[in-house]
């Protein structure tokens, strides 16, 4: 066996190969009018080619078959995927991809839709932000709800694609190198909200490694992966990949989204900065006019 055959999708899915092909053929024609960096290229590669392995190759047979391999699945679609896209910050070139007809005729008009605009200041709000995120966690790991989920094909693939979709808005809304506005958050505040998602996770991922009895049989039921793994053993590594590396990832956005408030606060781009040396600058002025008055009247 080779790489070619666990590339292999063990089952084929036109949906999958559309929505990452799109993209990666918007960002090539982008990516050369955009001028971007090598470093954010790679950083979009990583992050598609990392979805397309955890949604499209032959290893999803292990994470419908072992309850950690799952777990590492959801770690790569939630997490690392959509961290590593949103980290090389491709709107403008995914922007410079799309002909100016279609973006006049089609995108812009999409956009401007009351309903999207409301719906994205929904889903974009940091409350509602993290709560979708840690919520979308908790409801697929729930006992009933997952062992539905990994019977119905269908209920299956809504899974996979929801921690796609709420991890690629969550880190895009976090990752965001811009001042606010246009930034729909100031730094200070996603910084707060990537911290706030932590504890959740580190409580959910310890509760399933401490938990002395099986929480999904449905491993045991269809069958596992690795019959030399005990179904206690597989649930408390699931769980560990949760708590720990899960944790950290978010960790790490923590870290990022702080650079980025320090690098905006070194440039004087922070909002409320910007006032104080602005306002700053009007008392020295006024200080310097009347001083110079002062001595006119000299």
């Amino acid at each position: 066996m080779n790489l070619l055959y666990w590339l292999d999708p063990w089952e084929f899915s036109p949906t999958v190969v559309i929505a990452l092909l799109l993209p990666a053929i918007l960002f090539v024609r982008g990516a050369r009018k955009a001028k971007l960096s090598v470093a954010r290229r790679v950083s979009f590669w990583f992050g598609l080619v990392a979805l397309y392995v955890a949604l499209h190759t032959r290893l999803d047979y292990f994470f419908e078959h072992e309850f950690f391999m799952h777990r590492a699945q959801h770690l790569v679609l939630h997490h690392l995927g959509p961290f590593f896209i949103a980290l090389s910050y491709p709107g403008a070139a995914l922007r410079a991809g799309i002909p100016f007809n279609w973006r006049r005729r089609f995108v812009r008009p999409a956009l401007a839709m009351p309903f999207v605009r409301k719906l994205l200041d929904v889903v974009m709000h940091p409350v509602v932000a993290v709560t979708l995120f840690v919520g979308l966690i908790y409801f697929w790991l729930m006992s009933p709800v997952h062992f539905v989920a990994m019977l119905d094909w269908r209920l299956y693939r809504v899974m996979n694609w929801s921690m796609v979709i709420d991890g690629l808005l969550f880190w895009w809304l976090v990752l965001d190198p811009r001042p606010a506005p246009p930034a729909r958050l100031s730094p200070g505040k996603r910084v707060l909200v990537v911290i706030a998602a932590i504890p959740p996770q580190i409580i959910l991922g310890a509760f399933i490694f401490f938990t002395p009895r099986e929480l999904y049989p449905i491993y045991s039921i269809c069958g596992r992966a690795f019959t030399w793994l005990s179904p206690m053993r597989d649930q408390q590594i699931g769980g560990l990949l949760l708590w720990i590396p899960g944790s950290m990832m978010s960790v790490i956005g923590a870290l990022v989204a702080l650079r980025h408030w320090m690098r905006l606060s070194a440039r004087g781009r922070v909002r409320g900065e910007r006032r104080a040396t602005v306002a700053s600058a009007t008392a020295a002025a006024t200080a310097s006019a009347a001083s110079s008055t002062a001595r006119g009247h000299r």
